[in-house]
């Protein structure tokens, strides 16, 4: 069995609808098909999930929100028109949008989960009901029927793991499924998102619950590049790749797969590709437990991210000091602030966060840190980037980090830190902003084209 993922620009438009059902229906063993809310269909136009977030806006300042209403229901009945389809679905969708807005008017969080809902929810029920007008029994699964149940904090969605023997379920249908991504429904029955708007996870709950041999995940590229094509001209695709690298390289920057969606799969060994909608017979990127090694394949890639802040705590004898980053990290907690990194030496560390995560508080970090920690010297610095070069086989061979940092030298790339982690996995290097995007073409010239 294969669950397969479509992303919002694989299911854009009617034409788009067109190739993602011929690749639906090409292989028996796709049983289950995922669908994101319809994304843009050409550079200038709004994707659903934006005109839904609109309409959100206008319902709680509040206003007239009828024009914004209609847009929403447009984009749905444009795909529906050129199909050629009955438009009584579109009175449903009406019918359910207005009855969030009357139910949830006075709850916000509740409102905007259950709005953001409708652009996938809508778009999984106009695709199974055009799947099956075209002669292939096909069914419409919502999350409550399929079991898709979360914990109940608004736009942070948590699978249960009493959920997936319910998913198990699915593999009785006869039918072929359509299971719109994003949410799920909590034990209290509300619509809950899954965090940063993806339908990666979903996919990657329902492939996990249905114990698949394989979760296809379509989008608008042939698979994951070594390093950013806008950065790095014409990069190339990784064939394969664990998934301790696409984690490590999804949070610094690569943006083709969500990392919280390898979450239910690497446990279980569900290996993941990464197609193209468009190009469906390339081969893609396959994301998988262990795979082989060779001189050339190292490294697996590059990825570069910014807007970091960073504290530099230095404190003589902090070695010694028993329970001083219990201190550090506890003021952090209390200011509701999470690390990345934490590079130290026997008198110094260094922590580095996200830099929205300390924007609001800054003042208040630090003189809470002077205040209670006796620290000999605190600085902060802003604006600063993140390289990882990452990966699984950078241990076994001599001299990689040397080559690595030898290449930034010579291009004169200063690095304000280097930290390689317990795994040997990845190594981070910090380095001011400006030269993150010279500092990846560098390292790929040095590693892809010289090869290591």
């Amino acid at each position: 069995m294969k669950v397969v993922k479509f992303g919002g620009s694989s299911v854009a438009n009617a034409q788009q609808i067109n190739k993602v059902l011929d690749i639906f229906n090409s292989d028996k063993e796709r049983r289950i098909m995922i669908v994101s809310a319809p994304g843009k269909r050409h550079p200038e136009d709004t994707k659903t999930t934006d005109l839904i977030l609109q309409l959100y806006e206008k319902v709680i300042e509040p206003s007239d929100y009828q024009q914004q209403f209609e847009r929403v229901i447009e984009r749905y009945a444009d795909i529906i028109n050129h199909l050629k389809m009955k438009t009584s679905l579109l009175e449903d969708f009406t019918r359910t949008l207005h009855q969030y807005i009357q139910e949830f008017k006075q709850h916000h969080p509740r409102l905007l989960d259950a709005l953001l809902s409708c652009g996938e929810d809508f778009n999984a029920q106009l695709i199974a009901a055009y799947n099956t007008s075209c002669g292939v029994p096909t069914r419409y699964i919502s999350p409550m029927e399929a079991g898709i149940r979360v914990t109940d904090q608004p736009h942070n969605a948590q699978i249960l793991e009493t959920a997936y023997a319910q998913l198990f379920k699915l593999r009785d249908y006869e039918e072929k499924l359509i299971i719109p991504g994003f949410f799920g429904i909590s034990e209290q029955n509300h619509i809950v998102t899954f965090p940063r708007g993806v339908s990666d996870i979903t996919g990657a709950i329902v492939a996990r619950g249905v114990e698949a041999d394989l979760y296809e995940n379509f989008t608008d590229v042939s698979g994951i590049y070594r390093a950013n094509p806008a950065v790095v001209h014409a990069p190339e695709i990784i064939d394969e790749i664990t998934y301790g690298e696409m984690r490590e390289l999804s949070y610094a920057g690569f943006s083709v797969f969500h990392d919280e969606a390898l979450q239910p799969l690497y446990k279980h060994r569900i290996p993941v590709v990464i197609k193209n909608t468009n190009c469906p017979e390339d081969p893609g990127t396959r994301i998988v437990h262990d795979r082989d090694i060779d001189t050339r394949t190292v490294v697996s890639g590059i990825s570069c991210d910014k807007h970091f802040t960073v504290l530099h705590i230095k404190k003589y004898l902090m070695n010694r000091q028993v329970g001083f980053a219990r201190k550090i990290l506890g003021i952090l907690e209390d200011y509701d602030i999470s690390f990345d990194h934490m590079p130290s030496g026997i008198d110094s560390v260094s922590i580095i966060m996200r830099s929205d995560q300390i924007k609001h508080c800054e003042n208040e970090v630090l003189t809470t840190i002077r205040n209670q920690c006796d620290v000999d010297e605190l600085s902060i610095d802003h604006d600063l980037a993140i390289l990882m070069v990452v990966g699984e086989g950078m241990h076994r061979i001599v001299g990689t980090a040397n080559q690595i940092t030898t290449a930034l030298a010579q291009a004169n790339i200063n690095l304000k830190m280097i930290n390689q982690g317990a795994s040997e996995l990845s190594m981070m290097f910090g380095l001011d902003l400006e030269d993150s995007d010279k500092a990846v073409q560098v390292i790929y010239d040095q590693v892809y084209v010289h090869e290591i």
